[in-house]
C-alpha cells in the first residue's frame, strides 16, 4: 500500500510534454502544486504548472532539487535515467518505482516479461550481429520488423524485413544499438487500453478503444464500443495481470493487436498516460490523467465508465493551425493546443476529440482536417 498525499502537496512530474501538461492541469484543478523538470524553457507542462527546473532528465543535482521540493515524484515519458532516478527515492515518493520503466523501456525485456506471464505476443528473437540476425530470420521468417530495443517510437528506430536483400540495410540499425527481430502480425485492428490500480491494488480499466495510425503516429482513436464482449473481457483479463506483475500504480497504456474476434496479441506497453486515452477528458467520469494523480497519490478510484462514444484525432505539423482557423465553425469540438514553440511535420501539436452518438458524424467532423502530415 502507498502512502495518501493529499492537496496542496506538490507533486514533482519528470518531463514537460503535452503528457505532463494534462497531468498537471489534472493535479491542480484537485489542488495540488506542480513542478516540471524538462530542459526546454516554458514547456507544455511548465506552462499550467507552479515551477519549472530546466535541466536534462539525467541531471542528478536537478533531479535531487526536484524531489526535496516534492511530495511525490512521477514521469510523462519512457526516456528517464533508471540508475539517477533510483537515487531520488530516498529523498521522496516515487510510487510507480524503477521497474516499470525497467521493463517497458526496452523491448526485449517487455517482450520476456509478458510471454513469462502468458500473455500473448508476436514471435521475436534478440538481434545484435549479422549472424544473430540470420538466426533471427530463420526463427521469425518474412516479413518482420528490425527494432532498436529502445529509444525509438513512432515509428523512428525500425526497419521492414520483406525480403533477403532488405537484410545489407539492417546494418544500419544492429550496428548502431542492440535489435529486436519481431514478426509483421496480420491483424484486423490496432487497439489499446489503459489500467490503473488504487491504494488497495484494486485494478481499473478503462475501454478498449481502436486506433488508426499513419506514418506509424496515431492519427486517430475511435472509443465507441466497436469490438465484441470476448474482446473486451480478454483485454482487461490481459491488463489486470499486467498491472499485478509490475506492481502498478500510475496508469499504464497497452497497445494491442486485434487477430479476430476473440484473439488479441500486446504489442507494446507504454508506463504513463497515453496518446490513445486522451478521449477520457471528455469521454468518461474520470480521465486517465485523473486516475493517475489519484493512483500515485493514493487516493480512491472509482468505477471508471464511459458517457458517450468519442473520436479523438491528433493535430500534427500544421494540421493545429488549419485546426485553429477552423475552430469559430466547430463548436462540437473539444480543441486542445499544447502550446509547443514550433511547430513542425509529424510533431504532436495538439488535438481534438468529439462526443456523440453517431460515430460517421464524429469521424466527418474530425476529418475536416487536411494539413500535410
Amino acid at each position: 500500500m502507498i502512502k495518501t498525499i493529499l492537496p496542496p502537496a506538490t507533486i514533482g512530474i519528470v518531463g514537460g510534454g503535452q503528457l505532463g501538461q494534462m497531468m498537471a492541469l489534472s493535479a491542480k484543478s484537485m489542488g495540488y502544486k506542480v513542478g516540471i523538470l524538462d530542459p526546454t524553457p516554458d514547456a507544455p507542462a511548465a506552462q499550467v504548472a507552479d515551477f519549472q527546473i530546466i535541466a536534462s532528465y539525467d541531471n542528478e543535482v536537478a533531479l535531487l532539487e526536484l524531489a526535496h521540493r516534492s511530495a511525490v515524484l512521477t514521469y510523462e515519458f519512457e526516456n528517464v535515467a533508471e540508475e539517477t532516478l533510483q537515487k531520488v527515492t530516498a529523498y521522496t515518493s516515487l510510487p510507480q518505482g524503477v521497474n516499470l520503466l525497467h521493463v517497458s523501456g526496452q523491448r526485449l525485456r517487455e517482450k520476456n516479461f509478458l510471454k513469462n506471464i502468458q500473455i500473448p505476443v508476436t514471435n521475436f528473437a534478440s538481434v545484435t550481429d549479422a549472424s544473430s540476425l540470420e538466426i533471427a530470420i530463420e526463427k521469425i521468417g518474412y516479413p518482420a520488423l528490425l527494432k532498436t530495443v529502445s529509444g525509438g517510437y513512432d515509428g523512428h528506430g525500425q526497419l521492414d524485413i520483406d525480403k533477403p536483400s532488405d537484410i545489407i540495410r539492417a546494418e544500419q540499425l544492429y550496428k548502431r544499438t542492440p535489435c529486436i527481430l519481431e514478426a509483421r502480425q496480420e491483424f484486423q485492428a490496432e487497439a489499446s487500453m489503459m489500467v490503473t490500480r488504487d491504494f488497495n491494488q484494486h485494478v481499473f480499466t478503462f475501454p478498449l478503444v481502436a486506433n488508426q495510425h499513419k506514418n506509424h503516429i496515431l492519427h486517430t482513436t475511435v472509443a465507441a464500443n466497436q469490438f465484441s464482449d470476448t474482446l473486451q473481457y480478454n483485454a482487461q483479463i490481459y491488463a489486470e495481470k499486467i498491472a499485478n506483475n509490475l506492481n502498478l500504480y500510475g496508469v499504464l497504456g497497452i497497445e494491442f493487436f486485434v487477430i479476430n474476434d476473440h484473439e488479441l496479441v500486446v504489442n507494446e506497453l507504454a508506463p504513463r498516460p497515453h496518446n490513445s486515452g486522451h478521449y477520457t477528458i471528455e469521454a468518461c467520469n474520470i480521465s486517465q490523467f485523473e486516475a493517475h494523480i489519484r493512483s500515485i497519490c493514493g487516493l480512491p478510484i472509482p468505477d471508471i465508465k464511459q458517457a458517450y462514444p468519442a473520436v479523438m484525432r491528433n493535430l500534427l505539423g500544421n494540421d493545429l493551425t488549419l485546426a485553429r482557423e477552423m475552430l469559430h465553425d466547430h463548436p462540437e469540438w473539444h480543441f486542445h493546443d499544447y502550446g509547443k514553440s514550433d511547430i513542425r511535420p509529424q510533431r504532436k501539436l495538439g488535438h481534438i476529440t468529439v462526443v456523440g452518438t453517431d460515430v460517421n458524424e464524429l469521424l466527418a467532423t474530425t476529418d475536416m482536417i487536411r494539413g500535410d502530415n
